[in-house]
Formats: structure tokens, sequence, C-alpha cells
């Protein structure tokens, strides 16, 4: 993984004597709530329901595990003993005290973490694939550029006071496990018969009120001009894109509007003026970066190793636990883990505690080479893990609450906070996705069901990303109760889709039976191992509507 040389300190240290200098401001009445705002926003630091909300950014989804105990001490010892994991790959704390930020930004700092542009209307965490660097589908590595990405956006003053939020996201593998399309640039990273690195750029993606994929705006685009293609896109933005209303301030109402023709007129014309500047990228910088993205020495591994054979064939949970949490590799004799955050009931989707982190880092140190990813679904990701070591660290991933074996399943729920903690939420989302994972606890059911995901969003801002859910699920307001409207048919990944409303909102406690009975019409309408998503493509809405308002007159 990178890892910060003077230039990254001295910002990052900086950045901290800066902030403490305006939280004292605040805190002694200098600066009022409203001057504040923006510069705690730049700093990752929300004001929400019951407390501030610190959001600390992890690059591409990248920790070390002393970055992990750090962010355990942080845990433990500024908030409630937990933070949660985000879709953004970042990680939040929801119990902080304003005075105590500072204290908390240079402990990160001491291990080369911050919170900077985690918020605000600027370019936020860049985010790739938790398997980057070791998928047996991967072209090749994104990560490199996804860090010179990082480090070009970082306080970039060109790019600090956008008209909204800006997100980007690379993709270098067969599989789009990034969700590339839903981001307002999307970067398809691969190589030319020559072996020359190509990115196919796509713009205008993102949820919210106006859920809408991005579309392609330039094919095979030379890696040397990476920095200055984005750089193009995000002037023709700054410049055209609405301040006056913030829910059509977003890159992909302007494309919209414009049409992506014309969108993409613009954004050529731009770069014709800066493509061969100083943001061309020269192979000395790319192998720069990429020399902290080295694979490591790997232990060579047997052909067949019969300890592990015995343990599946003795033990069904353990084999039930590789068959889900366990991705390919590129390196013979190895796999990725991933470790669910998903308990059920015992704990909210994405939330981890302290004492697992800390665990989660040790497991890092034994099994692996001390690295850990942030997953787009919340879980964690051990990305190195010899196939003889397995057996064990299930066991102790059993011990601490973090070996369910439902990755892809649909107790594998995407939820945001909700209104527990959000103040812009109109519903909560914690509640729903535990009486779901409640209601579905059969393992040999979740199992033939197979893969279906369920996000929940407790407002329209789709944190959950509910618009790409197989079962999406958005928390509303209706005369000041809480209800909760159901979408089907969303997908993330090269074939994208956004879901579509079945009908009309249903009240929390009835949300676990309508979900019963879509996954029931699913098993009735499937054809042979069909997946949920395949079978609501292929017979539409209305035997699932049919199902669900049964006293309704139903169209298709």
């Amino acid at each position: 993984m990178y890892h910060y040389d003077e230039y990254d300190r001295a910002l990052v240290a900086e950045r901290v004597a800066q902030f403490r200098d305006q939280i004292s401001r605040r805190l002694s009445g200098e600066l009022s709530e409203e001057e504040f705002l923006p510069l705690r926003l730049q700093n990752g630091l929300y004001l929400q329901r019951h407390a501030y909300m610190l959001r600390v950014a992890i690059p591409y989804g990248t920790l070390s595990a002393d970055q992990l105990r750090t962010l355990a001490s942080v845990a433990r010892d500024f908030d409630r003993g937990y933070g949660h994991f985000t879709t953004r790959q970042n990680i939040q704390f929801n119990w902080i005290e304003l005075e105590q930020v500072g204290d908390i930004l240079a402990r990160l700092a001491a291990v080369d973490m911050h919170a900077i542009q985690t918020s605000g209307n600027c370019v936020r965490n860049i985010s790739t694939d938790a398997f980057a660097g070791v998928a047996a589908d991967e072209l090749l590595d994104p990560r490199p550029l996804a860090e010179i990405l990082r480090q070009w956006s970082t306080v970039n003053p060109e790019f600090l006071y956008l008209p909204r939020k800006f997100k980007i996201a690379l993709c270098s593998a067969s599989e789009d496990r990034a969700a590339v399309m839903m981001h307002d640039i999307g970067l398809y990273l691969y190589r030319d018969a020559a072996g020359e690195m190509l990115f196919d750029v796509m713009v205008g993606g993102g949820l919210g009120r106006t859920p809408i994929l991005s579309q392609p705006i330039r094919k095979a685009l030379p890696w040397q001009h990476l920095l200055s293609y984005v750089e193009a896109v995000l002037r023709v933005y700054n410049r055209h894109g609405r301040r006056d209303n913030k829910y059509k301030a977003r890159i992909k109402i302007l494309v919209k509007a414009l049409g992506i023709e014309a969108f993409a007129r613009e954004v050529e014309a731009e770069w014709e003026h800066i493509k061969d500047g100083p943001a061309e990228l020269t192979r000395e910088e790319y192998e720069r970066v990429a020399a902290s993205f080295q694979p490591p020495e790997y232990p060579p591994q047997p052909a067949v190793d019969l300890a592990f054979g015995s343990a599946l064939a003795r033990d069904a949970e353990f084999a039930r636990w590789v068959q889900r949490n366990t991705h390919a590799h590129k390196q013979p004799g190895y796999v990725s883990v991933t470790l669910s955050t998903k308990p059920g009931a015992d704990m909210p989707p994405g939330d981890v505690t302290a004492e697992q982190m800390e665990q989660v880092a040790l497991m890092a140190e034994r099994f692996g080479f001390g690295e850990i990813r942030v997953a787009h679904e919340q879980n964690l990701v051990l990305p190195d893990v010899a196939k003889a070591d397995l057996y064990a660290l299930w066991q102790q991933a059993c011990e601490f609450g973090l070996a369910t074996p439902n990755i892809g399943l649909l107790t594998d729920v995407i939820a945001c906070p909700g209104g527990d903690y959000c103040s812009l939420a109109n519903a909560k989302s914690i509640p729903v996705a535990q009486a779901i994972q409640q209601r579905f606890t059969d393992p040999e059911l979740l199992q033939d069901l197979g893969e279906i995901s369920l996000n929940i969003s407790g407002c329209m801002n789709a944190c959950g990303h509910h618009h790409i859910g197989n079962i999406g699920i958005l928390g509303v307001d209706k005369n000041g109760s809480e209800w909760y409207q159901l979408t089907i048919g969303g997908a993330q990944g090269k074939q994208s889709a956004l879901g579509k409303v079945i009908g009309p909102a249903f009240s929390a406690e009835d949300v676990p039976d309508v979900i019963a009975q879509l996954v029931e019409v699913y098993r009735e309408q499937r054809v042979g191992i069909e997946r949920f998503v395949d079978t609501v493509a292929r017979i539409g809405l209305a035997p699932f509507k049919a199902r669900v308002y049964p006293a309704q007159e139903v169209r298709a």
C-alpha cells in the first residue's frame, strides 16, 4: 500500500493545526455556525441528529493493521466503542464532541490518515475494487492511478468549491465491483494489444433524488492523460453546473440538460488547451507511485492441501463460509477473505466494534501481510490469505462475530445510518435492516435464494444506494410517519440498472413480510439457476405487484 512522504505528512499536519484553530474560534463564538459550516465540512465533520459525526478517509478502501488499530482507539476513546464503514469505503464516528476533534485528527495523522474532503462540494474519496491488486479476474492493478488521482485532487484549489460533491471510481477487472456507473466520473482501466494502459471514461452518474447511470464520453484514453481529462471534465462542470439549486447541482443534471454529445464537445475543447501541459503523467511518476503497490513475497503453497480439504469435508459450517466469503486470487494457493459486518440483529450493517477492529488487524498480520480493505458493501476484506490458514482464520472470525456466511446473499444488507443518526433522514434504516435479517435466518433458504442484493436508504440522498439494489428500500415521510417504498430490478456492475418502484409504500412492520413475498414469487418463477434480478428482468413487475398488493388492480 502507499506510504506517505514528507509532502503528504506536511499537508496533513498543517490541516490539523489549521482546523484546531477554526474549532477554537467556533467554541469561543468568534465563528458562527454558518461561518464554521464550510470549514468543518472540508474536514469531514457533520452535525448530525445527536452529535457531531466525523468521516475519516480511507483512500480506495485500503488500510494497514496499524491504521485499523488507530481507528479502534478513536472508537474507544472518543466515540461509543464502534465505527461505521460506508459505501464509499470510509469510516464514520457518530458520537464526536467538537472539543476533541483536533486530538482525533492528530492521532489519525500519526498513522498517515485524515478526514480531508470526506464532505463538502469537492472531489471526495477515490474508490475502487476492494480486491484490487489480487483479484483473479483483474486486468491490471488500478491502485497506482487511484493514488495519483488522490494526490492530485487533495486540496486542489480549483476544485474545492464545486457546485456539488464529486465522486470518482475506477475498475480494472472483468467484473465491476466498484459501482462505477453511479459515479460522477467512472473509469474503466484496461490494456490494448500493445500492452499500453487505456481508460474508457464515463460521466454523469449519480443516485439521490434523480438517479442516473453514467454514459461513455471517451473511449481508449491513454493513461498519460488521466489527470488532464478529469480536469477538463471538472472545469466544464465548475463553469456550467448550477449553484442556485443544490438539488440540481450535480454533474448528472448538467449532462442530462446539455446532452452527452454537447457535454463531450465542451470537455474535448477544454482538454485541447491542457492535455499536453503539466498535468500529463510521465512514466517516471507512475513508477514512483506504483512502487508502493508491488505484490508481497508469497510463500509457495502446495498444489493440493490435504488438511484444508479435510476441514471442508468434516465441517459443513466452515465449507459454507469458504463458499460464500472467499474470493479467487491471482496467486495459486491463496484467496481473499471477506469478513461480514452483517451478523444480523445484533449489530447494524457496517458497524464494527473497537475490539473487532483490533482482532481484524491481528488477523491481517497473522494470516496475511498486514493489509485490510473496505468493500463497497461495507464489509472488510483480508486480501491475501493462504488456503492452509483458512480454518484457523475462520475460527477466530467466528469468535468475534465476523464469520457470517452471507456475502452476496439477502442478509448482506447495505444500509445507511438512517434516522437513528442522520438529521437528513426521513426514516430509520437500521431497525428495518435488522428485522429483515431476523426474518431470514435459515442458511439453507438463503443459499437457495442465491445472490440478492438488498439496499436501504433513509432518505432520497440514497447513501444506501437503494436504486441499484436488486431489492431497494427507501424511507419516506408520510404525514409525520415513517414508511418504506420498495423497488426491484436494480443492479450494479457493468450491467447496472435502476430499480423500479413496485407501488405504494409499506409500514416498517410490513417490510419483512413484503420481502418474503417478493422472494417467494422469485422462487416460483425462476428458471434453473436464474438470479433474482434476471427473473425480474424476464417477467417484469406485474407478478410481484400482484403478490404484495393482492386487493388492487395491477398493471404491467
